[in-house]
C-alpha cells in the first residue's frame, strides 16, 4: 500500500510516480488511412479525441500555472513543472497529429476546432481562473479515466496501427502520471467543492458532444450503411469490454468530498507498461 501525504496544499502523487517528459516523436503517415484495423468509427473516434487536445492542453497548462505561484510544496511545485512540460510534448505532438490527419484526409481543422475555440474565447472573457482551474481538474479526470482504461484493456486498440499504439499508450501513460497535479493545485488554492462538481457537470456535456460532433463530420463521406456503422461504434464505446465501461465507479467518485484522484491507484500498472514500453525519459 503506498502511503500519501494527506495534508491540503502538498502532493499526493505516490512517491514511485515521476513526472517528466520524454520527448517522444511520431510518424503520422498512418493517419491518411483508417488506421485502427481498417474501421473507420474507431478510427474517427482517436482522431476526434486528438482534435481536441492541442487546444484543451493548452488550457491546462494556463490554468495551473496561472497559480503556481501559490504553491508552497516543494513537490508539488516540481510536479507542475513536470506537468507543463508532459503536456506541452501532448500539446505538440497532437498538433502535428491534427495538421497531417487534415491534410491527408480533407478536413478542415478550423472547422473541427472552431467550437471549442469560440467557447475558450468566451470564457477567458468572463469567467475566474478558479473556473478555469476547475475545469483542467474535470478534464484531467476525464483523460486520465480514458488512460486508465486504454491501458487496462488493450483490446481498445487491438488491430491498430503499431504508430498509432504507441502514440496512444504513450500518452496514456503520462496522463496517468499527472493525473493528480492539477487537483492537488486545485486544493491548494482552496477550490471549492460545488465548483469542482458542477465543472464536472458541464465538462461531460462538452466532451461527448465535441467528440460525437467531430465524429460525425469525419465520417460523412462513409459510403455504407451509418446505422451500421454507428451500432458497431456504440458497442465499441459502451458494449461489453468497450472503451467507457468500467468507468462509472471513478466518474461517481469524483463527486465525493474526500475524493483524491489517486484513491485509484493504478500506479503499479502505469510502471509496469513503462517497463515494458521501454519508454525511455528525455528533457522536453
Amino acid at each position: 500500500m503506498i502511503a500519501h501525504q494527506a495534508s491540503v496544499g502538498m502532493s499526493r502523487t505516490p512517491q514511485n510516480i515521476e513526472i517528466a517528459p520524454r520527448n517522444m516523436h511520431f510518424d503520422m503517415h498512418v493517419l491518411s488511412t483508417d488506421w485502427h484495423g481498417g474501421d473507420p468509427f474507431r478510427t474517427a473516434f482517436f482522431n476526434a479525441l486528438s482534435i481536441m487536445f492541442p487546444i484543451g492542453e493548452q488550457h491546462f497548462i494556463d490554468s495551473v500555472k496561472y497559480y503556481r505561484h501559490r504553491i508552497t510544496d516543494p513537490v508539488l511545485a516540481a510536479q507542475v513543472r513536470g506537468f507543463t512540460a508532459q503536456e506541452a510534448v501532448h500539446r505538440r505532438e497532437h498538433q502535428n497529429y491534427n495538421v497531417t490527419l487534415c491534410a491527408s484526409r480533407g478536413f478542415s481543422l478550423d472547422k473541427l476546432e472552431r467550437p471549442v475555440r469560440r467557447r475558450q474565447a468566451w470564457a477567458l472573457r468572463h469567467l475566474k481562473p478558479v473556473v478555469h482551474l476547475a475545469s483542467t481538474v474535470a478534464y484531467e479526470h476525464w483523460t486520465a479515466m480514458l488512460a486508465d482504461s486504454l491501458l487496462r484493456k488493450p483490446q481498445d486498440l487491438e488491430g491498430a496501427h503499431p504508430d498509432m499504439v504507441a502514440l496512444w499508450r504513450w500518452h496514456a501513460i503520462e496522463e496517468s502520471e499527472h493525473k493528480a497535479v492539477a487537483f492537488d493545485v486545485y486544493q491548494a488554492i482552496g477550490g471549492s467543492l460545488w465548483l469542482r462538481r458542477w465543472m464536472m457537470l458541464i465538462v461531460t456535456l462538452q466532451f461527448f458532444n465535441d467528440t460525437f460532433r467531430n465524429m460525425r463530420l469525419m465520417l460523412k463521406g462513409y459510403q455504407g450503411s451509418r446505422v451500421a456503422l454507428w451500432a458497431r461504434g456504440m458497442k465499441f464505446l459502451f458494449g461489453k469490454g468497450g472503451v467507457y465501461r468500467g468507468l462509472g465507479r471513478a466518474y461517481v467518485d469524483y463527486f465525493r468530498a474526500g475524493f483524491h484522484p489517486w484513491d485509484h491507484d493504478n500506479s503499479a500498472m502505469v510502471a509496469h507498461i513503462t517497463r515494458e514500453l521501454e519508454l525511455d525519459r528525455a528533457a522536453a
